[in-house]
């Protein structure tokens, strides 16, 4: 993991095996952060005035309601679906208190339709399109066939993340990306959650999304090298079948990888992953680090509270926003 002199004292004097069952994940979204802590999310914005908002929804481990959800490589998938139902809902829940407009929830069938369109993008673009370009020049060589299909799905996905992220919104999603992941590694690890003390971790971690897409991108050249260069039809049967194949190995990869930050196997693993970070996270402001640990705040239950307030003070602005928060489905 490349961070700084310091902080990576900080994220190695962890505990070597995390429980997996008491992590936080969680989003960035628009001008706020979205956390899922294990009984719990939340979404907390800052508004155009300057204050913070939050909502609160109460959701148990999907491991708890599904029992698919706890079979080895196949959770996965169940895993992705949920965090793309909550991730699209927090999105339009911050979209609307950003620019402040009137609240319309998404619907279960827009929400659908949104993450169908995204799995078509994703699979077109970074699945099929090397795909097909490499079988157009690939003549009959395998070899170069895989080569230039491994070549391109990369430069495609590096270059999309590095493209948006040029644009000065995104950015600032970046930004507070870099925040969530901050105030997940202080209170992963025991530390107060002030603004100070999440301010000395990186804005990296191991267990972040973009590690996810970057191992199923990885997985997939990997993977489809051993099938060769098939007829058209094989060719895109094989990759539509494979990403959830390939999803499936990266989320159990990743938790491994996640759940053991002092493990030599486990960091060498993490670090594409904490590379490709570079381009999607961004060291945040104090204000951002305080919506972050809002969000986080309000996600807690009331125990899980008690023992991140006994740790040290926490932001006296992150308190009340747990206190006002609205409760209910978003």
């Amino acid at each position: 993991m490349e961070v700084s002199e310091g902080t990576s004292d900080l994220v190695s004097d962890r505990e070597s095996r995390i429980d997996p069952a008491a992590t936080v994940g969680g989003q960035a979204v628009i001008e706020g952060v979205m956390m899922r802590a294990p009984t719990a999310w939340s979404v907390a914005v800052r508004q155009p005035d300057g204050g913070i908002t939050a909502r609160r929804n109460d959701l148990s481990r999907l491991a708890e309601r599904n029992r698919w959800a706890r079979v080895p490589f196949i959770r996965g998938m169940f895993v992705l679906g949920e965090s793309l139902t909550l991730g699209f809902k927090a999105l339009s829940w911050s979209a609307q208190v950003a620019t402040e407009e009137e609240e319309k929830p998404l619907t279960g069938a827009q929400i659908g339709w949104t993450m169908l369109l995204a799995f078509a993008f994703f699979a077109g673009v970074f699945i099929l399109l090397p795909a097909l370009a490499a079988d157009a020049v690939a003549n009959d060589s395998d070899l170069l066939f895989s080569v230039i299909e491994g070549v391109i799905r990369l430069a495609l996905f590096v270059g999309y993340i590095w493209l948006i992220g040029r644009s000065k919104e995104i950015a600032r999603v970046f930004e507070y990306h870099g925040a969530e992941h901050m105030s997940i590694h202080a209170y992963e690890a025991g530390d107060p959650l002030t603004i100070e003390s999440v301010s000395k971790y990186p804005p990296e971690h191991p267990r972040c999304g973009t590690s996810f897409l970057l191992i199923v991108v990885l997985g997939s050249i990997i993977l489809f090298t051993f099938l060769g260069q098939p007829g058209i039809f094989f060719l895109i049967v094989s990759r539509l079948i494979g990403i959830p194949i390939i999803a499936g190995f990266a989320y159990e990869l990743l938790r491994w990888s996640g759940t053991r930050p002092d493990g030599w196997l486990a960091g060498a693993l993490a670090k594409p992953g904490i590379w490709l970070q570079k381009l999607t996270t961004s060291v945040p402001t104090d204000d951002q680090i305080e919506v972050a640990i809002s969000s986080l705040v309000v996600a807690l239950n009331d125990e899980q509270f008690a023992d991140v307030s006994s740790r040290g003070d926490l932001p006296s602005i992150a308190v009340r926003v747990r206190e006002e928060a609205r409760t209910g489905d978003f």
